[in-house]
């Protein structure tokens, strides 16, 4: 993952793995599918002008998967070259879902959610340093 301090890049955006406990136990996490990009991500997006970088982070999960959740402990933050050639920087925490199931509905931004385990949201995550980061916070929860 890449090293910047997250106030220098152009783009800032936050976001969420948001986890469960399954009934045996073991630990899922929200992966979401972006049609316009075709790939699996992590839920976030851009911080809005004057917003916290937390307040961000809750409410772009919740506007994408329909979860209210409380904010955990900040995971490692992830700084990129988005498709502009701009520098982007993503900070994520952990979050627990608050109320019961998503009322997830599919989107323009956020066409499927899933719950799964943290092998599987390794798998399935487009991106590396994705991936990277839900093993970390499997190892957290």
């Amino acid at each position: 993952m890449g090293r910047m301090d997250p106030e220098t890049a152009d783009v800032k955006a936050s976001g969420g793995v948001v986890w469960r406990r399954a009934g045996d136990g073991s630990v899922e996490l929200v992966v979401v599918h972006r049609p316009r990009y075709d790939d699996w991500s992590l839920p976030k997006g851009k911080l809005d002008p004057g917003e916290s970088w937390e307040a961000a982070a809750l409410r772009e999960v919740e506007e994408e998967v329909g979860l209210r959740c409380r904010l955990g402990e900040e995971l490692p933050s992830v700084a990129y070259r988005d498709d502009k050639g701009r520098k982007k920087a993503v900070r994520y925490w952990l979050m627990e879902p608050e109320d019961g199931p998503a009322r997830f509905t599919p989107n323009d931004e956020v066409d499927d959610m899933r719950w799964v385990d943290v092998a599987a949201a390794a798998a399935l995550l487009s991106y590396p340093h994705d991936a990277e980061l839900v093993r970390l916070a499997g190892g957290r929860v």
